[in-house]
């Protein structure tokens, strides 16, 4: 069958049937540069494995985008994780994702902890209980995944204690979490590996200085340079907390072995992308529907953008090389821009973020010793109305005790009055 079909192709052409091989050509290549489109945009994949059974981590945003992929590929690892959420433990949506991560990692090592990351009180909370453990607890790994922005043309926002959102909760949260933890990561043993993996983007390179008075003062703000400062922030401050780590004098006398790695998973479908394209409308919303094909190939999967975390969390590297290296696309690059490793830009942002927290919290605790103290009083009334109304309620029983028997000795003599005969006798 072969030999006459080649036959018939050499004398007689190609079969009427047969496609126009311009246009398969044609074909061909569009295919080939989607692929290769697709390909190059999706980043390169972890190859380095690890096992983490016993390994205990604390993960922030664990419960969407890109730090679920992460969560689920360090619990199918093994890994005892501890996720840090704005959630109760008890609300119904986290109960079900922890019983869901749990039954597809086949590990029941998972659980969660209430931090809000818009809230320093609650950050201090959480921090200070795990620190007051003694012994102290086992910490080998804090992944730092959470993060928000606000929507091209959104309107600046605050947390409930006066500072702007984006700046909280991707930078300022981070520093005050990472601050009240150092006592625990310094009392690690030497030869326990632990890491510290802290997230960037590359819109760090556009950000403006890092000026507090910028940082707090509204004219300055824009939703892009809010959320490009908060980034170039998180690397500043990452390299500058390794060198706070690297100054510690074990007791052993031994060096520092808590490692700060950053990481820029680069660009991807999460929710956080969405509402960055769509601008928070229905109307872009839909546009990104109709368009999903370029989001689809230009934009990485949270599981491909979550390799880079996975590789500074597993790669045995870190261990032997200085901390505070930027890793993109699981190799390491250079930080672009020099302000990062500049240790005046570092030493302003630490002082900085050190008063803001410390005025921030003093106010906070003002408010709070006020509303306990109006809550303490309004008890205090309740429980004088209540003690009121039951004295009230026995003087009334009493009242009512005394009508009835002064009712039952006047019918008493009314009926001795009416009966004469009987006294007589």
């Amino acid at each position: 069958m072969p030999l006459p079909f080649i036959a018939s192709l050499v004398f007689e052409g190609l079969p009427p049937w047969f496609p126009d091989p311009y246009l398969l050509l044609k074909s061909g290549t569009a295919l080939s540069a989607l692929a290769a489109t697709k390909w190059y945009s999706s980043g390169r994949l972890n190859t380095s494995e690890r096992k983490l059974h016993g390994r205990v981590v604390l993960l922030t945003g664990g419960t969407s985008g890109i730090g679920a992929a992460v969560a689920q590929e360090l619990a199918s690892r093994g890994a005892q994780l501890v996720l840090l959420t704005r959630h109760e433990q008890a609300d119904p949506f986290l109960v079900e994702y922890i019983q869901d991560l749990r039954e597809r990692t086949n590990n029941h090592l998972i659980y969660a902890e209430t931090c809000d990351l818009s809230s320093l009180y609650n950050i201090r909370k959480f921090a200070t209980k795990w620190i007051d453990n003694s012994p102290p607890r086992r910490l080998d790994m804090i992944v730092l995944c959470a993060s928000t922005l606000t929507p091209p043309g959104g309107k600046r926002t605050e947390t409930e204690e006066g500072i702007e959102t984006t700046w909280m909760v991707n930078y300022l949260a981070n520093f005050h979490l990472l601050g009240i933890l150092s006592p625990a990561i310094k009392a690690q043993p030497f030869d326990r590996d632990v890491r510290i993996v802290i997230p960037t983007c590359s819109s760090y390179i556009g950000s403006p200085k890092l000026e507090m008075n910028q940082v707090l003062d509204s004219k300055y703000w824009t939703p892009g340079k809010a959320y490009a400062r908060s980034k170039l922030a998180m690397m500043v401050f990452a390299k500058a907390f390794q060198k706070h780590l690297d100054a510690y004098k074990r007791p052993d006398g031994l060096p520092m072995n808590a490692k700060v790695v950053i990481v820029d998973p680069g660009f991807a479908r999460t929710p956080g992308m969405r509402r960055w394209l769509t601008r928070g409308s229905l109307l872009g919303l839909m546009l990104y529907m109709i368009f999903y094909l370029f989001a689809w190939l230009f934009l990485k999967s949270p599981f491909m953008a979550a390799q880079s975390f996975l590789y500074a969390a597993m790669d045995g590297i870190f261990i032997r090389v200085p901390g505070g290296k930027l890793v993109k696309e699981c190799i390491e690059v250079d930080c672009a821009r020099k302000d990062v490793e500049d240790e005046e830009v570092a030493k302003k942002l630490w002082e900085g973020s050190d008063k803001l927290i410390e005025t921030v919290e003093k106010e906070s605790a003002i408010k709070r010793a006020k509303l306990k103290q109006k809550e303490k009083e309004k008890e205090e009334e309740k429980k004088s109305a209540e003690q009121v109304e039951e004295i009230e309620a026995l003087i009334n029983t009493i009242k009512k005790g005394k009508a009835k028997e002064s009712t039952k000795k006047n019918s008493g003599a009314d009926k001795k009055s009416k009966t004469p005969g009987k006294e007589a006798k």
